[in-house]
C-alpha cells in the first residue's frame, strides 16, 4: 500500500494567524516528503477559512519549490469554475516547475454555496457535465493545437502553453456515484474516494462500484483506487477523544456548508448544534473513533490492513480536521515512523 497526504491551510476560527497556518502546512508536506508519502494533494475551495485553497496550482508550485520527491496533485480542480485552456496551461506549468511530479485530479465541485458565487445558476448536481466535457479537452490541449465546440465551452484552435514534462500526466477523479466510476474506467482515470464518516461497508461499496464499472467496460485498465479518511495518531489510547472532539467541531461546520444554510460569517461557517442535526448518529464519538483513521500506530496499522484486504491500493491521510498544530505534527511523525514501514 502507498500513502498520500491531503492537507489544507485551515482555520476553524480566527485564533490562528494565517502566517502560522501557512508555515505549518508547508512543514507537514515536507515531513510527508521525507517520510515516504507518494503524493501530496491540494484542494480547491473559495471564501472558506476551513479550506483555504483559492488556486491549487499556486499551492502546488509553492510546495514544489520546497520538496524533493513527493508527487503533487490537485484534489480536485472544480471544473465548472475554470476554462479548459487555463487549466491545461496552469497544470502543465506545475508539471514543468516540479520536474514532472504533477498528478491531475479533476471533479465537479462540492458545495452549492460555492456554485452560488463561482458559477451562479448552476446546481451542484448538474456540475458533473462540466467535468466530463473538460477532461478530454485538456488532454487534447496537452498534445497540441485543438479546437473545441461543446456544450459549455467553445474556442478556436489553441494549445497548452507550456506543455507537461510527463508524456502522460496521471489523471484522477473523485468518485462516489456509479456514473463517475464508469467514466473513470472508460477514460483511464484513477479514482479517489471518501467514505466520509461511514463504516467499512461504505468503502466496500466503492470497491464494488469500481468492479461493476470494470465489468461493464471489458478490456479497460483497472484504475488505481485511493481511499481517503480523516487521520490522527496519538501515543496513548486514553487520548482517543482529542481527535474526535476536533472532528465533531469541523464536521458540524461541514454540515452547514453541505446543507447550504447560509450561516457563514467572514469565511467561518457556524457550527450546527448536535441537537439540531437529523443525522446525529454520524457524530457519535465511539463511531467516529472506530470508522475514521484514529488510533495508536498499532491500531491504525490494523485498520489499514482492512482496506488492503478489500483491494484498496493507496490510502489518503486527510490531515485537516481542526486538530491542534502540535497534535497534527505528532500524528504525522508517528505515521511516518511506525505505520509506513509496516507496509513497505
Amino acid at each position: 500500500m502507498k500513502f498520500h497526504l491531503a492537507i489544507n491551510m485551515e482555520r476553524i476560527d480566527d485564533t490562528l494567524a494565517m502566517k502560522d497556518v501557512a508555515k505549518h502546512t508547508l512543514e507537514m508536506v515536507q515531513m510527508a516528503d521525507a517520510g515516504g508519502f507518494r503524493i501530496a494533494w491540494a484542494a480547491e475551495h473559495h471564501a472558506l477559512e476551513m479550506t483555504i485553497a483559492p488556486n491549487p496550482f499556486s499551492i502546488l508550485t509553492w510546495w514544489a519549490e520546497h520538496t524533493n520527491d513527493i508527487r503533487l496533485g490537485t484534489a480536485v480542480i472544480a471544473a465548472p469554475y475554470w476554462h479548459p485552456i487555463k487549466v491545461a496551461g496552469e497544470a502543465a506549468f506545475v508539471d514543468l516547475i516540479s520536474g514532472g511530479r504533477l498528478e491531475f485530479g479533476i471533479g465537479s465541485g462540492a458545495y452549492q454555496r460555492e456554485f452560488d458565487r463561482m458559477r451562479p445558476g448552476l446546481k451542484q448536481t448538474d456540475a458533473w457535465r462540466y467535468m466530463q466535457e473538460m477532461l478530454p479537452v485538456i488532454r487534447e490541449l496537452w498534445k497540441g493545437d485543438y479546437a473545441h465546440e461543446g456544450e459549455h465551452w467553445s474556442f478556436p484552435a489553441s494549445t497548452s502553453v507550456p506543455k507537461p514534462v510527463q508524456a502522460e500526466v496521471p489523471v484522477w477523479v473523485a468518485a462516489r456515484a456509479p456514473i463517475t466510476y464508469d467514466y473513470a474506467v472508460k477514460h483511464g482515470c484513477n479514482i479517489q474516494s471518501w467514505p466520509l464518516t461511514r463504516d467499512m461497508g461504505e468503502a466496500q461499496l466503492y470497491m464494488d462500484r469500481m468492479a461493476e464499472a470494470l465489468a461493464n467496460n471489458p478490456g479497460k485498465k483497472r484504475p488505481v483506487m485511493a481511499m481517503m479518511r480523516h487521520t490522527a495518531l496519538y501515543d496513548r489510547k486514553e487520548d482517543w477523544m482529542v481527535p474526535v472532539r476536533a472532528a465533531q467541531r469541523q464536521l458540524s461546520q461541514f454540515e452547514n456548508l453541505f446543507k447550504n444554510m447560509g450561516d457563514v460569517e467572514n469565511g467561518f461557517p457556524k457550527s450546527i448544534p448536535f441537537d439540531q442535526l437529523g443525522n446525529r448518529a454520524e457524530y457519535d464519538p465511539e463511531m467516529l473513533s472506530r470508522n475514521l483513521m484514529f488510533g495508536t500506530p498499532d491500531e491504525v496499522i490494523a485498520k489499514l490492513k482492512q482496506y488492503e484486504a478489500i483491494g484498496v491500493d493507496e490510502f489518503i491521510y486527510y490531515a485537516s480536521l481542526g486538530l491542534g498544530l502540535a497534535e497534527q505534527k505528532r500524528s504525522l511523525e508517528l505515521f511516518c515512523k511506525e505505520v509506513i514501514p509496516a507496509f513497505s
